[in-house]
C-alpha cells in the first residue's frame, strides 16, 4: 500500500511539472514539404523564430526541454523530424559516410524548413543536437538570415574561426571527446579560452559550457544547458526573458519510474496461477546461454537480410528469432517450458506498456508508430516474440545473477555479429543501450506478471512490445 501511494504521488507531481512546462504554450503540428513540424508558441507570440533539430535516431519530442521554455519566453519555436525519424514517413537515403550523400539531403531538408519559417524581421536562431549540429552549420552557410546558433554535443568540421559568428556550444560534462571538440571550436577565436568564458574577435562571438552531471542524452534536459541557451539567445536579440526552467528531466524520470513501480500493485490482482520454475543445472545454463550466442550470428550474418527499409532492424529481427528459437528448443528438450496462456495477464501487461509508451511519446521521445512503420513492426514481431518468450521461460524464478548471465549471452552474441560484419552492423552498437533499457524498464513488470500467471503471458506481451519498440526506434533508411 505504501508503495502504491508513493508511486501515485510521484506520478502526480511529475505530471504537474511536465504540464507546467507546457503552461500557456500552444503546440501546433503541421507539415511543410512533407516534413512534420511542430510549432511551440504562446498566444500572439511576436518574438524571434527558433528552428530546433534533433540528433540521430531522435525525434522532435526529444527537444521539448529547449522548445518549451523558449516558447514561454515569447520565442516562436519550430521543431521538426528529419527524414526517416519520428513522425517522418519518407525514408532517409544516400551514403551516410559521404557529405554528398545523406548529409546533403538532410541539409536541403533543413533549409526548406528554414525557408518556410517566418522570421518576423529577425535573424533566425538555430539549435541542434548531435548529428544535427553539423547539419545546421552546413545549412546556415551562405545565408544572411541566420543569427545565434546553439550546438549541443557538437562536432562539425565546418566550424572555423569566422563561422558561425554567434555560437554557443554545450556539451555534457561526461562527454569528454565532444567537450574538448567544443572547446577547440571556441579556441579558434581565442587560443586561451576556457569553459564558461565568452570570447569575441570582431563580429565573432563564441562560448562553450559543460552541463554538469550530463551525458549525450541527459544534456537535453539539463537546466544549466537550457538556461545558457536562453541567455545566449536573449543576448543576441537584446531580450531579457524571465522564465523558470522546470526540472522536466527529473519529472520524466519520475513519471516513467512511477508507472513501473506502481504496476506490481495491479499485477497482484491477477488470478493466482503461479507456476513452479524448472531449475536448470550449471551445464544446462551454460548451453542455453552459449549455443544460441554462437549460432545466431553465425547463421544470421551470412544471410545478410535486407528486406526492411530500416537500419539493421531486419538483421536484428532475424538474430532475435534464431536466438529465441534455439533457446526454446533447448528448454523444450529439457522439459523447462512452463505454464499456460493467461489472456487477462497478457492484456494487463500490454495495456500498461502502451500507457508507458504514450507517456514517453508525449514528454520525451517518439514511441508511436506512423502508418509507414506498421508493417515493419509486424515483420519484427516474430523475432521479438520468440526471443522474449524464451527469455521469460529461461529466467522464470531466477535470481538477479542468473538473469544477468542469460541476457549477457544475448549481448555477447550481438557483439559477435558486429565483429563478423563491422561495417554493415555497426549500428547494433548504438541500439544495444536501447535493449538494455528495455530489460531494465519492462523486465520487472514481466516478472511480476510471471509470478502470478506463469512466464508465457508476459513473454508474449513483452515480445509484442519489443517488436513495437524496435519498429519505432530505428530510422527509416534506404541506401
Amino acid at each position: 500500500m505504501i508503495r502504491a501511494v508513493i508511486s501515485v504521488v510521484v506520478i502526480v507531481v511529475s505530471l504537474w511539472v511536465l504540464q507546467g512546462a507546457r503552461q500557456g504554450v500552444q503546440i501546433t503540428a503541421f507539415e511543410t514539404g512533407g516534413t512534420p513540424v511542430v510549432r511551440y508558441a504562446v498566444a500572439d507570440a511576436g518574438g524571434p523564430a527558433v528552428v530546433i533539430a534533433h540528433g540521430f535516431a531522435g525525434s522532435q519530442q526529444m527537444m521539448q526541454g529547449y522548445a518549451l521554455p523558449l516558447a514561454r519566453a515569447g520565442y516562436r519555436v519550430y521543431a521538426f523530424d528529419f527524414l526517416g525519424h519520428g513522425r517522418h514517413g519518407v525514408l532517409m537515403s544516400g551514403d551516410v559516410s559521404s557529405v554528398d550523400g545523406t548529409t546533403r539531403l538532410l541539409v536541403e531538408q533543413t533549409r526548406s524548413v528554414m525557408d518556410f519559417v517566418d522570421a518576423g524581421g529577425h535573424p533566425l536562431a538555430l539549435i541542434g543536437h548531435s548529428m544535427a549540429t553539423d547539419i545546421l552549420v552546413r545549412a546556415a552557410q551562405g545565408r544572411n538570415d541566420v543569427g545565434p546558433m546553439v550546438l549541443i554535443s557538437a562536432f562539425s568540421r565546418e566550424i572555423d574561426a569566422g563561422f558561425p559568428q554567434q555560437l554557443l556550444l554545450v556539451s555534457g560534462a561526461w562527454e569528454a571527446g565532444l567537450r574538448q571538440a567544443a572547446l577547440d571550436s571556441v579556441r579558434l577565436v581565442a587560443a586561451d579560452a576556457r569553459e564558461g568564458e565568452t570570447v569575441q574577435a570582431g563580429d565573432v562571438q563564441r562560448r562553450m559550457v559543460a552541463a554538469p552531471f550530463s551525458e549525450h542524452v541527459s544534456v537535453l534536459q539539463s537546466r544549466v544547458a537550457r538556461g545558457e541557451t536562453m541567455a545566449w539567445l536573449d543576448r543576441a536579440y537584446g531580450r531579457a526573458s524571465v522564465v523558470r526552467i522546470l526540472p522536466t528531466g527529473w519529472a520524466i524520470l519520475g513519471l516513467l519510474v512511477g508507472l513501473v513501480v506502481l504496476f506490481p500493485v495491479l499485477a497482484r490482482r491477477l488470478r493466482d496461477a503461479s507456476v513452479a520454475a524448472h531449475a536448470l543445472n550449471g551445464r544446462q545454463i551454460a548451453v542455453v546461454v552459449g549455443l544460441p550466442a554462437v549460432l545466431a550470428p553465425m547463421i544470421a550474418v551470412p544471410l545478410d537480410p535486407g528486406f526492411l527499409p530500416v537500419l539493421v532492424a531486419d538483421y536484428l529481427g532475424v538474430h532475435l528469432a534464431i536466438y529465441g528459437a534455439v533457446q526454446l528448443g533447448l528448454l523444450w528438450y529439457w522439459g523447462a517450458l512452463r505454464g499456460r496462456m493467461d489472456w487477462g495477464a497478457f492484456v494487463l501487461l500490454l495495456a500498461w506498456c502502451v500507457l508507458f509508451g504514450v507517456a514517453l511519446d508525449r514528454y520525451a521521445a517518439n514511441f508511436w508508430p506512423t502508418v509507414e512503420r506498421i508493417w515493419i513492426i509486424a515483420l519484427l514481431l516474430p523475432g521479438g516474440v520468440l526471443f522474449m518468450v524464451a527469455d521469460a521461460m529461461a529466467t522464470h524464478g531466477a535470481g538477479f545473477w542468473r538473469r544477468f548471465g542469460l541476457r549477457a549471452g544475448f549481448f555477447a552474441s550481438l557483439g559477435g555479429a558486429v565483429a563478423l560484419d563491422f561495417e554493415g552492423l555497426f549500428f547494433l552498437l548504438l541500439i544495444a543501450p536501447v535493449l538494455v533499457l528495455f530489460f531494465v524498464i519492462f523486465g520487472p513488470m514481466g516478472r511480476h506478471v510471471a509470478q502470478r500467471a506463469g512466464p508465457l503471458a508476459p513473454g508474449l506481451a513483452l515480445g509484442v512490445v519489443l517488436g513495437w519498440a524496435l519498429g519505432v526506434s530505428f530510422p527509416l533508411f534506404q541506401a
